[in-house]
């Protein structure tokens, strides 16, 4: 898949667990790991949002495109 999901790098370096990113922006812990796992087909902007709130990053931080497949 060319988009490439970095939420685990930014957890690290926030040293925040998936759990706790979860709880804070109101998403499931398995909806979480659909995103981070690169297998989620969307994602709303607001979720988004929250993730960048909480981490405090940009969603170029998170998100990557990667032409080779």
């Amino acid at each position: 898949m060319p988009i490439i999901v970095n939420l685990d790098v930014m957890l690290a370096r926030r040293k925040m667990k998936s759990k706790e990113l979860a709880e804070k922006i109101g998403i499931t812990t398995a909806n979480l790991s659909i995103l981070k796992s690169g297998k989620a087909k969307a994602i709303r902007f607001s979720t988004l949002e929250a993730i960048c709130r909480e981490l405090d990053c940009q969603p170029g931080d998170i998100l990557e495109f990667s032409a080779e497949e």
